[in-house]
C-alpha cells in the first residue's frame, strides 16, 4: 500500500532550526533518512517545498481562473514537503512517518493513497 506523509511545519513554535548550521544539519538528516527509507524498501519519492511566500493559489470557478499570491488561508502550520512511502498497513506507515526529522518541529499527516484503475 502507498501512503502519503505530508510534512507540516510550525515556523513560529521555536522548535525549528535557529541558525544556518542547524538548517543545514536538518537537511542532511532528512537526506540520510531518505536513504534509510530507500534501503528498507519504503521510499518512493520525497520532496521539500519552497517557502509558502513563493506559493500561488489557483481556483477555477464557472470557467474562470482566479489566482492569489501565497497560501489559501492564514494558518500557523505550513506545508513543508511530502514523502510517498510503501508500507504494509497504516501502523507501519505511522512508524515510518514518526521518524521523519521534521516531525519533531511540526507534524506529519499520513494518508493512504487511493489507487484508481480505469474501467
Amino acid at each position: 500500500m502507498k501512503f502519503l506523509c505530508v510534512v507540516y511545519e510550525e515556523p513560529n513554535n521555536g522548535l525549528g532550526p535557529q541558525t544556518e548550521k542547524e538548517a543545514d544539519d536538518l537537511v542532511n538528516e532528512h537526506l540520510d533518512y531518505d536513504e534509510t527509507l530507500r534501503q528498507s524498501g519504503h521510499w518512493l519519492i520525497a520532496q521539500a517545498l519552497q517557502p509558502v511566500e513563493t506559493a500561488t493559489t489557483v481556483r477555477m470557478r464557472n470557467g474562470k481562473i482566479s489566482i492569489t499570491d501565497g497560501p489559501f488561508a492564514e494558518t500557523k502550520e505550513v506545508l513543508g514537503g511530502f514523502v510517498l512511502i510503501e508500507a504494509k498497513d497504516m501502523e507501519e506507515a505511522v512508524q515510518v512517518a514518526a521518524r521523519i526529522p521534521s516531525a519533531r518541529m511540526g507534524f506529519i499527516h499520513v494518508r493512504r493513497v487511493y489507487e484508481f484503475e480505469k474501467k
